[in-house]
């Protein structure tokens, strides 16, 4: 298990490099409809994720030195990507999510709650939350490779580029804390049944359930698409304990048997 160096990871940590990108270029490129929604649910995720952070602080997460640097860095960047996806939309001529994000339905503060209680219950709990995150930004990255081969912009291949760059780091990071945390003993059994019974993608419960699901089939289904989620779920069944674990494939065949909400459908802001 090879370690992560901390201070060369924060030593890289900063906002988005927009250095050169063509804005005034995107408007000339035609972004499909499909392109444009998926877009939306991205860029309110990643400025989601400061709320994220909230529940992440009332848990033993925090405690761990190396883990506390790494949300520290982690909310500043995906917050600049949210902010460089909501730039981008503008400049296209369409509108980024709006919601005030200090409000918590109650399924969220039932969620928030559960986490919190778990976490000071269980010393390991930290396993969940990494291997939770190593899901989640695999998830991220595949899915923004995806998105750039379905969408055919060069301006926002560029942006998804550079965006990718930060989710790699913040995979490798999560996903070494997981083969970390769940080498401790009795860790890996529980984390395995906490994720198969509670995992998501990532917006679940922000998003609509439907929006959810839309983005899953457009970037994760077809042939491609699965291939992808195979390859996602592979990479985390390497991590101790999760050997068959049923994951992104499994989430995404269930899901889509449901139907899936048109775009007129949604509202217009997104915004509840």
């Amino acid at each position: 298990m090879k370690a992560i160096d901390l201070d060369a990871y924060t030593g890289r940590s900063r906002a988005l490099d927009l250095t050169g990108i063509a804005w005034e270029d995107i408007p000339r490129h035609p972004l499909p409809a499909d392109a444009v929604r998926a877009l939306r649910y991205m860029q309110d995720i990643e400025i989601h994720t400061i709320i994220y952070l909230r529940q992440l602080l009332s848990t033993r997460a925090i405690d761990d030195p190396e883990v506390a640097t790494f949300l520290a860095c982690w909310v500043y960047e995906e917050t600049f990507h949210g902010r460089a996806l909501a730039r981008f939309l503008e400049a296209a001529g369409h509108t980024s999510v709006a919601r005030v994000r200090s409000k918590r339905s109650l399924a969220q503060w039932i969620e928030d709650w559960g986490t919190s209680l778990v976490a000071r219950c269980w010393e390991s709990f930290v396993a969940v939350h990494m291997t939770w995150g190593a899901i989640n930004e695999l998830t991220a990255l595949s899915g923004y490779q995806q998105l750039a081969a379905r969408a055919g912009h060069p301006v926002l291949s560029e942006l998804l580029a550079r965006i990718m760059r930060d989710e790699s780091r913040h995979f490798t990071f999560y996903y070494r804390q997981a083969e970390r945390w769940l080498s401790r003993p009795g860790a890996a059994p529980i984390a395995r049944f906490l994720i198969e019974r509670f995992w998501a993608p990532v917006g679940s419960g922000v998003q609509p359930a439907g929006e959810t699901r839309f983005l899953a089939g457009y970037l994760f289904d077809g042939v491609d698409g699965r291939a992808v989620a195979r390859r996602i779920d592979r990479t985390i069944r390497a991590l101790p304990g999760l050997a068959d674990a049923p994951l992104v494939e499994t989430w995404i065949e269930r899901r889509l048997r449901q139907p899936i909400p048109s775009v007129a459908g949604v509202p217009a802001s997104l915004s509840a």
